[in-house]
C-alpha cells in the first residue's frame, strides 16, 4: 500500500520532497501556488470593479465594510486546513499508508464541522459586529445582506480549503490551481448575470460567489477522490479517525487561532487609520493591494515549506528541512530585494492603479507604507518562511505564540508611535514583523541545539 502511496504522489501532479534536489522541489512545487495567488487577486480586484462600476460607491463600501470579518472566518478554517495538511504530510513522509487514510477521514469530518459551526456562528453574529464596527447606516443593510449570503455558504469555501490542501499534503500543488482557475473564471461570469442580468445587486455578487465556490469544492472532491483513490479511507478507519482527533486540534487548532489573531491585528490597524480621514484610508487601502500582489512570493515559499518539511519531518530528514530552510530564504531574500525596488522605485505608479480620479495627496500616503514595508521586507519573508517551517515539523505552540506577539506589539506600537502621526502606524507593523521573527529563530535555534 505505501509503494502505491508513493506512486501515486510522486506521479504526473503529486511530488515527495524527501528525495532529490532541495531547491529544485521547492521550487518547481512553488511555481502553480504563486500562480493561483496571483490569480485570487487579480480575481478580487476585477470582482469589487464589477461592484463598484455596475452596483454603485455604496455596494462596494458595503463589501469592503464587511470584509474583515470574511477574512476573520475564512482565516480560522485555513488554519484549520493547513494543520490537518501537515499531518497528511508527515505520515505521507514516513510512508505511513493506514495513518494518511485516518488523517483524511479526520480532516474531512473537520471541515463539515468546522464549516457548520462558522455558518452557525457567523449568521448569529453578523449584525451585532457590524454595529460594533460602526458601520455607516447607508451601506449598513447592503453590508448585512452580503455578508449574509457570504456566511451562509461559507461551508463551500471550509470544505474546498481542506480538499485543496489534502492534495498540496501530497505534493499536487497544481489541481488546487486549475479549479482556482475555474472557481474564479465562474465567479466573474455569475458576478456579471447576477449583477447585469438579474439585478441582483450585492446580494446577486454575494450569491455568485458562494455558487463558484461550491461547484469548485464539489468538483475538486471528485477529482481528488479519482485521481488519489489510496489516500481515502475505507470504513475501518472511520472508527480510527475519532483517536486522530486530538492531534489535529493540537497542531490545527493554534494555527487556527494564528490565523485568526493576524485577521484581528489588521483589524486593530485599520481602526487607528481611520482616525487620520478618508485621504489617508483610501492611500493605505490602495497600498495594501499593491502590497497583497508583491508579497505572494513569500506567502508561496512559506505555503510550500510547511509541505516541504512535513514530509521530511515524517521521513526523519532534519537535514533536509535545515538545507531547505536556507534554500528558501535564499530564494526570499532575491524577492524581498524585488519588492524593495518595485515599492520605491514604481510604487506610486502602482497605487494610480487603484486610484480614479487620481489624487496625489492619497498617492503620498499609500507610497509611504511601500516604502516601508519594502526596507523591512526581508524580515517579513523570514517570518512566514520560518513560522511555517515550524508549523510543517509539527510545532503549534510557538508559531502561535509569535502570532500573538505580533498581534500585541502591532496593537502597542500603533498605540506608543501615534504621536508620530501616520508614518508611526505604518512602522508598527514591520515592529511586530521583527518581534515575532526573534522569537521564533531563538525557539528554532535552542531546538536545533538540543535535537
Amino acid at each position: 500500500m505505501s509503494e502505491t502511496i508513493e506512486k501515486k504522489s510522486s506521479g504526473q501532479h503529486g511530488m515527495l520532497m524527501t528525495e532529490g534536489s532541495i531547491l529544485k522541489n521547492i521550487f518547481l512545487f512553488s511555481i502553480p501556488l504563486i500562480l493561483g495567488n496571483l490569480l485570487q487577486q487579480t480575481y478580487n480586484a476585477v470582482d469589487s470593479i464589477i461592484v463598484g462600476n455596475c452596483v454603485g460607491s455604496n455596494a462596494l463600501a458595503a463589501v469592503g465594510a464587511g470584509a474583515s470579518l470574511i477574512y476573520l472566518l475564512i482565516a480560522f478554517s485555513q488554519g484549520a486546513s493547513v494543520g490537518a495538511g501537515i499531518i497528511i504530510s508527515q505520515y505521507l513522509g514516513a510512508r505511513d499508508s493506514e495513518h494518511v487514510r485516518t488523517a483524511v477521514h479526520t480532516a474531512v469530518t473537520v471541515a463539515l464541522i468546522l464549516g457548520a459551526l462558522l455558518t452557525i456562528g457567523g449568521l448569529r453574529f453578523t449584525r451585532p459586529l457590524l454595529i460594533w464596527m460602526n458601520t455607516p447606516e447607508d451601506i449598513f443593510q447592503y453590508a448585512s445582506g452580503y455578508i449574509g449570503i457570504i456566511f451562509g455558504g461559507l461551508g463551500a469555501a471550509i470544505y474546498y480549503n481542506m480538499i485543496a490542501g489534502i492534495l498540496r499534503a501530497v505534493g499536487d500543488s497544481r489541481t488546487p490551481l486549475y479549479f482556482l482557475i475555474f472557481s474564479s473564471v465562474l465567479n466573474v461570469v455569475l458576478d456579471l448575470a447576477a449583477v447585469l442580468v438579474f439585478h441582483g445587486g450585492v446580494e446577486g455578487a454575494a450569491a455568485a460567489t458562494v455558487l463558484a465556490q461550491l461547484a469548485s469544492a464539489v468538483l475538486c472532491h471528485w477529482y481528488a477522490w479519482r485521481k488519489y483513490p489510496d489516500i481515502w479511507p475505507e470504513r475501518r478507519h472511520w472508527s480510527q479517525s475519532l483517536s486522530q482527533g486530538w492531534k489535529h486540534l493540537r497542531i490545527g487548532l493554534p494555527m487556527a487561532l494564528q490565523f485568526s489573531v493576524t485577521a484581528v491585528g489588521i483589524m486593530i490597524l485599520q481602526a487607528y487609520l481611520n482616525g487620520f480621514g478618508s485621504a489617508v484610508i483610501a492611500g493605505y487601502t490602495a497600498a495594501g493591494k499593491v502590497e497583497n500582489l508583491v508579497t505572494q512570493p513569500f506567502t508561496t515559499l512559506a505555503a510550500a515549506m510547511e509541505v516541504y518539511c512535513g514530509q521530511n519531518y515524517g521521513a526523519g530528514r532534519p537535514d533536509r528541512i535545515r538545507q531547505g530552510i536556507v534554500s528558501s530564504l535564499k530564494m526570499g531574500g532575491a524577492a524581498a530585494l524585488g519588492m524593495l525596488v518595485l515599492n520605491v522605485c514604481f510604487g506610486r505608479q502602482m497605487i494610480r492603479l487603484f486610484l480614479e480620479p487620481y489624487d496625489p495627496v492619497i498617492v503620498e500616503y499609500g507610497y509611504t507604507y511601500l516604502v516601508i514595508i519594502g526596507v523591512f521586507s526581508m524580515a517579513l519573508c523570514a517570518l512566514q518562511i520560518v513560522r511555517s517551517s515550524l508549523q510543517g515539523m509539527g510545532e503549534a505552540l510557538v508559531p502561535m505564540a509569535g502570532g500573538v506577539l505580533e498581534l500585541a506589539a502591532r496593537w502597542g506600537g500603533c498605540a506608543l508611535l501615534l504621536p508620530f502621526g501616520y508614518a508611526g502606524i505604518c512602522f508598527s507593523t514591520p515592529l511586530a514583523w521583527l518581534l515575532a521573527l526573534t522569537l521564533l529563530c531563538l525557539y528554532y535555534k535552542k531546538s536545533r541545539e538540543e535535537s
